[in-house]
């Protein structure tokens, strides 16, 4: 599980399919935390809708690096599943949380990478619309993981890596703005998988958009 692909550029490889929702569809995530390898593994998985976004965080535990999953779990994880859950991840449970579709948000998003350079890529995202004025921009790169690869049943979207917030000052105007971020994928990612996501999200954490590289609708 999440073995490490040393020495490969993304940029020679054929990208992963990118399941794509529209900017302001509902959003399914699924919390577990490092401990739990029968969360990974566990065939009753709860799966979001096909029109629906999907991200899978695995968030650190108390224990760091001796926790099992603890090489795909990021520290903004645990920060993401706060300010949404207002509850510690349970160490042997999944927890799903549901964001509602947001047919009424302004904001429109579009997200793309560059080629990759010594483990780093360029992400560029760029938006448009009035955003509340407490939002800020995140991006982050997403492993696609197949079903019946890495041990687990179900496909996931695996966030690897996150950066933010970012807050353009014209994101409360309505005005185009643009944010570049040079992103390093983890060692233990295999980078033919990854591709970047990036999402408007409130201080409280609800999203007000979202987008996918790549996505064909």
């Amino acid at each position: 599980m999440f073995t490490a692909i040393a020495g490969t550029a993304r940029a020679q490889l054929v990208p992963a399919a990118a399941p794509c929702a529209l900017a302001q569809a509902a959003v399914f995530e699924r919390f577990i935390s490092a401990e739990c390898s029968a969360c990974w593994t566990d065939g009753a998985t709860p799966v979001a809708r096909p029109d629906a976004w999907l991200l899978d965080w695995i968030v650190p535990s108390a224990r760091g690096d001796q926790a099992p999953l603890s090489p795909a779990a990021p520290d903004e994880a645990a920060a993401r599943a706060r300010r949404v859950l207002n509850t510690d991840v349970d160490d042997a449970r999944i927890t799903v949380h549901r964001t509602s579709a947001r047919t009424t948000s302004a904001a429109k998003l579009a997200v793309a990478s560059g080629p990759a350079f010594n483990g780093y890529f360029g992400v560029q995202v760029d938006g448009h619309g009035r955003a509340p004025v407490d939002s800020g921009v995140w991006v982050a790169l997403v492993e696609s993981v197949p079903a019946g690869t890495d041990g687990t049943a179900v496909p996931r979207q695996l966030v690897r890596a996150v950066a933010g917030p970012f807050r353009p000052h014209e994101l409360g105007s309505g005005k185009a703005w643009r944010v570049l971020q040079a992103m390093r994928w983890p060692e233990t990612a295999k980078p033919e998988r990854l591709l970047a996501r990036a999402w408007i999200e409130r201080a409280d954490g609800r999203l007000v958009a979202m987008a996918g590289e790549r996505c064909t609708r």
